[in-house]
């Protein structure tokens, strides 16, 4: 795992990210895994207004709770670099 790997809560909005792991048991997973959350997807945060988390995984908008968004990890894109529209 990258040294600037940190849990998506920390991603400041607007600022496309990699996600690298996901630190959470199988069915929670696998759950993440149904919304597009899985190791190698881009994500963006939207919104974060202290509540729930809203995301941009790839086309998609993804709600996630604060305690399920904490426990994956992404690592932050160079500027410029992303796929995301």
């Amino acid at each position: 795992m990258a040294t600037d790997a940190m849990p998506l809560t920390m991603l400041p909005p607007h600022r496309p990210a990699r996600v690298v792991s996901i630190r959470a048991g199988h069915t929670l997973t696998e759950r993440l895994a149904g919304l597009g959350l899985r190791p190698g997807a881009e994500v963006s945060v939207l919104h974060d207004n202290g509540g729930p988390l809203l995301l941009a995984v790839g086309e998609t908008r993804v709600a996630l709770g604060r305690g399920m968004a904490h426990k994956v990890l992404v690592t932050p894109l160079p500027q410029g670099e992303t796929v995301l529209p």
